[in-house]
């Protein structure tokens, strides 16, 4: 069998209540005795606010110029991807466009296989439009992205021009406004970077 402890519990319960009662007595103390009253009246000092109020219109206006700084310095940035994303893409994209639909005229005016040649035209005129189309934004500017409107119209009408076969006249008419409005577009990239 095992012996218990068998000490008076009464010391051990003082000491609870003391410390008890001694804790919010010694916060008060703490409080009170951090706690003091200057008494006397407030003035200014004339000769330092007009140096103060200098000192703080000119935090100010530096903390204003920094500002506007780092946002134009965004805004360039912004505007330096969304060219770098649309004047690739046109680049890339028109120049294989191109290459398929060269070799589409090669086949018609050879009288070959012009069907052999007609998808791989389409598909990539399409193609084309479709990257410059989702490139586009507000950042770009308005001439820039009409150009590239211009470039993504172009390259579908030639594209339904090939797939119904409108004739010499009108495809030839349909080549001149996608070859110009490529010209537009790349050389407005060119001026851009």
């Amino acid at each position: 069998m095992l012996n218990s402890w068998r000490g008076s519990a009464a010391p051990r319960r003082m000491r609870i209540a003391a410390l008890a009662a001694g804790a919010p007595a010694t916060l008060a103390l703490i409080v009170v005795g951090c706690t003091s009253v200057t008494s006397g009246t407030a003035t200014l000092d004339k000769a330092d606010a007009p140096i103060y109020q200098a000192s703080v219109s000119a935090s100010i206006a530096e903390s204003a110029a920094s500002s506007s700084s780092k946002e134009s310095e965004r805004q360039v940035s912004i505007t330096n991807r969304a060219v770098r994303t649309s004047c690739e893409a046109i680049s890339n994209s028109s120049a294989d466009a191109i290459s398929e639909v060269n070799a589409y005229v090669d086949a018609y005016n050879q009288s070959a296989d012009v069907a052999a040649t007609a998808g791989p035209a389409i598909d990539a005129l399409n193609g084309s439009a479709d990257l410059v189309g989702q490139s586009l934004s507000d950042p770009l500017g308005p001439e820039l992205s009409g150009a590239l409107t211009r470039w993504v119209d172009a390259a579908r009408a030639v594209a339904s021009a090939i797939a119904t076969d409108i004739g010499p006249g009108p495809f030839n008419d349909a080549i001149n406004e996608l070859n110009d409005s490529r010209t537009v577009a790349l050389d407005l990239c060119d001026a851009a970077y």
